[in-house]
């Protein structure tokens, strides 16, 4: 059996962590969460934080049961089947695999705010021309080319990229406040000040202004696990520290994005604020030279570090979705001296060029990224309760208490954020869904429809779950793009009972699977594999793993 090498310790899975939630959403989301919801963005940062937390939790658990590239894609086959997997993984894949070409989107529009002719000419009313989109593409095939000769030099060049992108942010938010705080901006201390323009509004800044994206990069740790030295310590430790350091940054650069505002400015409200360059336009405001310079350069970095590091996740979903017997064998099969997954990536470098180029730009293709992540993080609390309950056999390195309290938390927490997403795109997340259904029939066909029946069985919580809050979402509160039926505040209390309903239907529609063998069976592998190698290794090279 064919295994990833195992080659990442845990402060670098960490960092590969950040580096993916770190990417362009710090560049942009400030602006865009408090032109949403004013000053009041803060606390949408803290709310976005607390949800995708809870979901990192379940997967933390599986990722240490299953440690396995691309597991992200696993989970759902091994809880439900393949329909219910296939689905998940589809969404999952496709929040992913986008982020690629939107790094490089977001690189070179950055660049064309630079004041030299030829670097404005790479972009025209916010789209790529045609120079802006070869330069894009020749950045993604960068990303191509660190991954394309094995982990070893992507771990490398990662964690040197992902401390710069550490400091400078954490820089840039201390810089801003010490040049210019202004207090007043906050409000006068009344709730209408702090909040202009309603709670609804920062709960539709939670989903619809980068701040979903922006901490989506927790999967990453997942997808690697397969290349993890110590995945039962290092998944748990990767997925909460990126998570809760990431919190930490764009708490700073929120509130030193609403200080440095002048006031002048959110005079006519914070719905008027326009910006090409947020972060760097204000500190040249207040002369700060030094931080725009070396945020034009660091908006070139954060994102290529990041669609670095998805270009390596990505591939490894398809080598995954192929041991799902969901795509063709040749993206099962890794080069035997890199151990990385070479046509996978070849075909994730294809699939990037057709996003770049029928999306040139960046707020367009965040939408369609936005749509996909909110569905994808639906199955994994409903996955693990499954497993716990179908499967109690299987050994688990990690198993975390208080979940049956977290996992519908952060189930109800998820349909939330896709109610909060407006209509119509809910209906938009169905039809992404739905419409990659004929690939999955074609690999039933193929294998002659065994064990649909059940699949089928498992998968109708998933089934009803969509269109019923498609349905929700349209009869909603006209504060979240409804027609105004359910009012506010009763449409939040519907949806979250709905959620909790699905979720025990779905924990419940679970069973043990055939395919949970896949699962147990590789892992078994991959620890006689990791012992005999530390075995051979002998003591000398221990220091050197912990160290790491």
């Amino acid at each position: 059996m064919q295994t990833t090498k195992r080659n990442i310790g845990s402060w670098s899975l960490m960092l590969t962590g950040l580096g993916s939630i770190i990417g362009s959403g710090w560049l942009f989301g400030a602006w865009h969460a408090s032109a949403i919801a004013g000053p009041a963005a803060i606390l949408a940062w803290i709310i976005g934080a607390v949800v995708v937390l809870a979901i990192a939790l379940t997967y933390a658990e599986m990722g240490a049961m299953f440690p396995e590239s691309g597991g992200m894609v696993r989970y759902a086959r091994y809880s439900h089947g393949s329909l219910v997997g296939f689905m998940a993984a589809w969404a999952n894949w496709i929040s992913i695999v986008s982020v690629i070409p939107i790094e490089a989107i977001a690189s070179i529009q950055y660049m064309a705010s630079w004041s030299y002719p030829w670097a404005q000419a790479l972009v025209e009313n916010g789209e790529l021309t045609t120079p802006g989109l070869w330069a894009s593409a020749a950045l993604v095939l960068v990303y191509f080319a660190l991954n394309y000769w094995g982990v070893k030099l992507f771990v490398k060049t990662n964690s040197a990229i992902t401390l710069f992108k550490l400091i400078v942010p954490a820089l840039t938010g201390v810089a801003l406040i010490y040049a210019g705080f202004n207090p007043e901006n906050f409000g006068d201390g009344s709730v209408k000040s702090f909040a202009p323009y309603g709670w609804s509004a920062v709960f539709t800044a939670v989903a619809a202004s980068g701040i979903v994206f922006s901490f989506n990069g927790f999967q990453s740790p997942v997808s690697l696990a397969g290349e993890a030295r110590n995945p039962s310590r290092s998944i748990p430790l990767a997925l909460i520290g990126s998570v809760l350091i990431a919190l930490v940054i764009y708490v700073l650069l929120q509130v030193a994005f609403i200080g440095a505002v002048s006031p002048d400015s959110v005079a006519a409200g914070w719905h008027s604020l326009n910006f090409t360059s947020p972060l760097a336009q204000l500190a040249l405001a207040l002369n700060l030279n030094w931080l725009a310079m070396l945020l034009y350069l660091d908006a070139f970095i954060s994102p290529s570090g990041t669609g670095s590091i998805y270009t390596a996740t990505t591939a490894r979903m398809i080598y995954a979705m192929e041991r799902n017997n969901t795509m063709p064998k040749i993206f099962g099969t890794l080069h035997p001296l890199y151990g990385v997954p070479r046509a996978a990536m070849w075909f994730n470098l294809a699939v990037s060029f057709v996003f770049l180029f029928f999306f040139r730009g960046w707020g367009t293709l965040a939408a369609v990224i936005s749509v996909a992540v909110i569905i994808s993080f639906l199955t994994g609390p409903i996955s693990l309760m499954a497993l716990r309950r179908s499967a109690p056999e299987v050994p688990r390195p990690l198993k975390l208490s208080g979940m049956s309290l977290v996992a519908p938390f952060a189930f109800v927490c998820a349909s939330l954020v896709l109610y909060w997403a407006r209509w119509p795109l809910t209906g938009q997340v169905i039809l992404l869904v739905v419409g990659a259904l004929p690939i999955f029939f074609y690999f039933q066909a193929k294998a002659g429809w065994q064990g649909f029946s059940r699949d089928l069985r498992a998968a109708a919580w998933l089934i009803g779950y969509l269109p019923v809050m498609a349905a929700v979402s349209y009869l909603g509160s006209k504060e979240f793009g409804g027609i105004g039926l359910l009012p506010e505040g009763w449409d939040m209390l519907v949806v979250a009972l709905l959620a909790l309903a699905f979720y025990h239907l779905g924990v419940r529609s679970g069973y043990r699977t055939q395919y949970l063998d896949e699962g147990v069976a590789w892992r078994m592998t991959a620890e006689e594999d990791a012992r005999a190698s530390d075995h051979c290794a002998g003591a000398t090279e221990r220091p050197a793993v912990t160290q790491q």
